[in-house]
């Protein structure tokens, strides 16, 4: 608690960008509840609901190197602040529209801002604190953002007693016009240095930053594993509902209260990081983030009541929060600057090819083996992934962690290899 005072206390610009993040995270989670009702609305098909949620991966899972590449070339700060216009204009149009062939294709444009603005965001963090406050603003970050997806849905709730989805929806667009107009008058986020007079295309840059992140050994890890424990939390999102309402016997407030529950835990998890850490503590917490969740998937498909369910779901969100925080802080730490857009754009895509696949899987896994079923197999997938961390990741980091030690003592360090 003490690193977040200190940050939100001595850092000014971090208060006015946490400022805008929220009210736009609390408009985009009240707003995502808006866009589901007004495609089911305009297109009574399940299948509104499933483009919907997929319009919004898409542009990640096929774009995301190519964000993460113009994050790295040009300013960062001007890349959210696009984002957040191209939010603005897609969430009015979708309240304005009448048709669902429309509200698709700005859901889509919706997509790509967000695809834009997450690398750029997680890039410029270093920009916008001083180092010693940059784990504690990382974890407020994902805090922030999960908050949005904890409080927005009650908030729409409290907001569509008195308007529509249509308005909630426009409303959602003004809090991203707001976000932008902060942003545009922050001074951080500038682009890496050099980069923005480089003759090679976006694509060209997209292409090497993939090719450095192959060779980066232990981040190449780190994003795989992390890919695949982000699969089985996905399954365990679609698998949330059938399990409260037709396992546990709940109502569609039972359900809202577990969903809370996990919520709460992975703000707490995400939190758990803002002392940061050296390398090794890092890559630590980092595992220990993956068995958390794990230990949380598997404890719920075995609940006996309510009660112990709701445990089990805040453990798992603790599990998710620690996972996501110590992940981006090894970025942090071992991606140079000019590569990290790219490697968050990477990132990006993988969770969303991680979580697409596992919207389409889970319906079908459900009617295969049950609901308990599927969060015991999310669980016992969550544990493997933890072990292929631990196997593959041994040794990894230790350098820097080494090169560190003699940065401390006054020695000259050896290049770094991991």
């Amino acid at each position: 608690m003490r690193e977040l005072i200190d940050l939100f206390f001595h850092e000014r610009r971090a208060r006015w960008f946490f400022a805008a993040l929220a009210q736009s995270a609390l408009g985009n989670g009240a707003g995502y509840v808006a866009l589901l009702l007004i495609a089911y609305d305009r297109w009574h098909s399940p299948w509104a609901i499933t483009l919907v949620l997929l319009a919004d991966l898409l542009p990640a899972m096929l774009l995301g190197p190519v964000f993460g590449a113009a994050a790295d070339r040009w300013s960062r700060r001007r890349c959210m602040v696009v984002a957040d216009l191209l939010r603005f204009g897609a969430f009015v149009g979708i309240g304005l529209a009448d048709s669902v062939e429309l509200t698709l294709a700005l859901a889509l444009v919706a997509g790509c801002g967000t695809g834009l603005y997450a690398p750029a965001a997680l890039a410029s963090l270093p920009g916008l604190v001083e180092p010693r406050r940059l784990p504690a603003a990382t974890s407020v970050y994902g805090a922030i953002a999960d908050l949005g997806f904890t409080a927005g849905p009650a908030l729409a709730a409290v907001v569509l007693l008195f308007s529509s989805p249509e308005s909630l929806t426009i409303a959602n667009g003004v809090t991203f016009a707001i976000s932008a107009l902060v942003l545009g008058r922050l001074p951080f986020g500038e682009a890496p240095l050099g980069l923005e007079t480089r003759s090679a295309s976006l694509l060209q840059e997209a292409r090497e930053g993939l090719t450095a992140t192959a060779g980066m050994t232990g981040i190449r890890v780190v994003l795989g594993v992390s890919a695949g424990a982000l699969f089985f939390a996905g399954v365990f999102n679609v698998a949330e509902l059938p399990f409260a309402e037709d396992v546990l016997e709940s109502t569609d407030v039972g359900y809202s209260v577990l969903a809370t529950s996990f919520g709460l835990g992975f703000i707490a998890g995400s939190l758990s990081g803002s002392r940061g850490g050296s390398p090794k503590l890092l890559k630590s917490r980092y595992q220990l983030g993956l068995v958390v969740l794990g230990a949380g998937f598997l404890s719920s498909g075995v609940a006996p009541n309510f009660a112990a369910a709701l445990v089990a779901f805040a453990i798992a969100g603790v599990g998710n929060g620690m996972l996501l925080v110590f992940e981006r802080q090894i970025i942090q730490a071992f991606v140079p600057d000019r590569l990290a857009g790219r490697v968050f754009g990477i990132k990006d895509a993988l969770s969303a090819w991680a979580f697409g696949s596992a919207f389409i899987c889970a319906g079908a896994l459900i009617s295969l083996i049950g609901v308990r079923e599927l969060l015991v197999v999310s669980g016992i997938g969550t544990v493997c992934a933890w072990l292929v961390s631990i196997q593959l990741l041994k040794g990894s980091f230790e350098a820097r962690e080494a090169a560190l030690e003699r940065e401390r003592s006054g020695a000259s360090a050896e290049p770094l290899g991991n």
